[in-house]
């Protein structure tokens, strides 16, 4: 086997950098060795980066009986359940993405355009003028409460005001680097009761486990073929045999899309508005199109706004919410830009280190959306949401959602930065997000350029 360097420290510290430097760690290894590095993260298994586009086309494209991705994320398996999508390969995997694919098909995601406009406006209404304010916290709520409306079809109520209340109180518990070690340590694991970490998590999922199948009992009860949530399509959709999902298949993938789908469109909303009011120009872009619309524009052609989709696209690149790709698992030998791999080995494409590649991205450390007007990149040089079979479900409903929820802020709300607080990217979880506090202030009502817009 001829696996890539590795640095040059003891495996044990290799992880610990992993959990709390990770960009550090990867952009010392990648300034030390080059394209393809190898790390120790696992007791077991060397894990290779990769971030030449070339290679990540490989590992892309290799059929399925060469690399595996099953059990390559268990990190997530204790919150997620063994059924979720993210850790699921081959045909079961195809299965459910069959089954889960038509809630987010296009058609489907715009009769949820009002919803998140309207979650969006009832949450800004909340920020007092001239006070800072928890991006990181407005942003949350909204994309929960989005993610409850369209997923579940939930409206405010007992069950409601639980699974919020839940969620919040479980993935609180990897909010930081030094929580986030719970899932890279197993033998931390150990339920001490309602006081210690683990025994906590256990407890939280427990209560919110109640709370989904009480939801998915009363669905299969009472049908009611009307409903155009997400859940009542996951369980009217059948597979090739026409089986349904179970309940168990049903719960994990709930958590999946309620994890996955309001926590990283949290991060990225918040970057995105950080980014916006960081750059007076390109607040200044944004807000010029954006107030060219007036006061019915349809939200489809709003969400197709170039440069709106630009500042979008660029939020993604800078720091990516996935730092990278599910691993693969090496099934059969394998060979990748001169580099054998043996069974075993698992290979990652390094999202974070190909975006910031600068024969790709002239000077990647800025924040320059006008890139994304002038080149087309291709699935192999960016890849916010992973790629192959295994690219995120929700992408197209995340973008929508960011979009909206982007020009509502902007075209209500006029926002500004506090400059002497620093907003760095930080571990949340296995997932890349920007600090907390308090950085930004609403300092009115926004007064259009041009015509009103209409969102």
């Amino acid at each position: 086997m001829n696996l890539p360097d590795s640095p040059k420290m003891p495996k044990f510290m290799q992880l610990v950098q992993w959990i709390y430097n990770p960009l550090q760690l990867m952009e010392a290894s990648a300034k030390a060795q080059g394209d393809c590095f190898t790390l120790w993260l696992t007791n077991k298994q060397p894990m290779v980066f990769l971030s030449n586009p070339q290679a990540i086309q490989q590992l892309f494209t290799t059929p399925l009986e060469q690399l595996d991705a099953r059990g390559s994320a268990q990190l997530l398996q204790p919150l997620l359940g063994e059924n979720s999508l993210l850790l699921l390969s081959g045909e079961t995997h195809q299965r459910q993405r069959k089954l889960l694919t038509p809630p987010f098909h296009g058609d489907r995601m715009r009769a949820y355009g009002d919803i998140i406009t309207g979650i969006t406006k009832e949450v800004i209404s909340t920020w007092k003028i001239d006070e800072p304010f928890s991006v990181r916290d407005s942003m949350q709520e909204i994309a929960l409460r989005v993610i409850l409306k369209t997923v579940f079809g939930l409206h405010e109520g007992e069950r409601y005001t639980q699974l919020q209340k839940r969620l919040y109180a479980i993935l609180d518990l990897t909010s930081s680097s030094l929580r986030s070690s719970l899932s890279f340590f197993p033998i931390l694991r150990v339920d001490l009761g309602h006081w210690s970490p683990w025994g906590n998590f256990l407890r939280q999922r427990e209560e919110i486990d109640q709370l989904l199948y009480a939801e998915i009992q009363e669905r299969r009860d009472d049908p009611d073929p009307s409903r155009t949530d997400i859940l009542s399509l996951m369980m009217s959709a059948r597979d090739e045999n026409g089986e349904p999902m179970t309940d168990v298949e049903l719960r994990d993938e709930l958590m999946t899309l309620l994890v996955a789908g309001h926590e990283t469109t949290a991060s990225a909303l918040t970057w995105a508005l950080y980014w916006i009011h960081r750059l007076p120009e390109v607040r200044e872009k944004l807000l010029a199109e954006l107030d060219n619309f007036g006061d019915n524009a349809d939200l489809n052609e709003i969400t197709r706004l170039p440069y709106l989709t630009a500042v979008c696209q660029e939020t993604l690149r800078i720091y990516p919410i996935a730092m990278i790709t599910l691993p693969r698992i090496v099934q059969t030998p394998l060979e990748i830009m001169g580099h054998q791999f043996a069974p075993g080995t698992l290979l990652v494409g390094c999202i974070y280190l190909t975006h910031r590649r600068p024969d790709l991205y002239p000077q990647p450390e800025q924040f320059n959306p006008e890139r994304f007007l002038e080149k087309q990149y291709s699935l192999y040089e960016y890849l916010p949401f992973g790629g192959s079979n295994r690219r995120c479900l929700g992408m197209a409903f995340a973008m929508y959602e960011m979009k909206l929820v982007l020009a509502t802020v902007l075209s209500h709300m006029d926002l500004k930065l506090i400059d002497s607080y620093p907003v760095k990217p930080i571990r949340r979880g296995v997932t890349l997000a920007p600090s907390g506090g308090k950085w930004l202030i609403a300092t009115g009502q926004h007064q259009k350029v041009k015509n009103p817009v209409g969102v």
